[in-house]
């Protein structure tokens, strides 16, 4: 098994930035690539990124691109996700997820876990 644990979120205003963590642990050789997801309330959880940990393209969402930066540090076995220029529609629960293998990478039934989740509130 995979355990991810995410930190970072809080409290922001519109225009401001935020830096997500999500450190893996556990049976981490099975982990090929890492997403992360968000829920709005009354919302379904949508795609933001993903990134292969050997390397290669990361791809965003169309509403975060320009926004929103992710990477990686294989070493520490951890992803981020620096959020800039935040807008209130950006509020929700950010959830990182791994994935063994596949390659629709923004479908959140591609990812074999999950963390906890993480809330990002930006107030207009």
């Amino acid at each position: 098994q995979v355990q991810l644990v995410e930190s970072g979120g809080g409290l922001v205003q519109a225009g401001g930035s935020l830096r997500l963590s999500c450190a893996a642990s556990g049976r981490t050789s099975s982990s090929y690539a890492m997403g992360w997801f968000r829920q709005a309330p009354g919302k379904e959880r949508e795609f933001v990124a993903a990134i292969n940990w050997g390397g290669g393209p990361i791809y965003y969402a169309d509403y975060v691109k320009g926004r929103f930066t992710m990477s990686k540090d294989n070493a520490k076995k951890t992803v981020y996700l620096q959020m800039n220029s935040l807008k209130a529609e950006d509020t929700a629960v950010y959830y990182c997820a791994s994935t063994s293998g596949g390659i629709r990478w923004s479908v959140d039934s591609q990812y074999d876990y999950w963390g906890q989740g993480t809330q990002v509130t930006v107030s207009s």
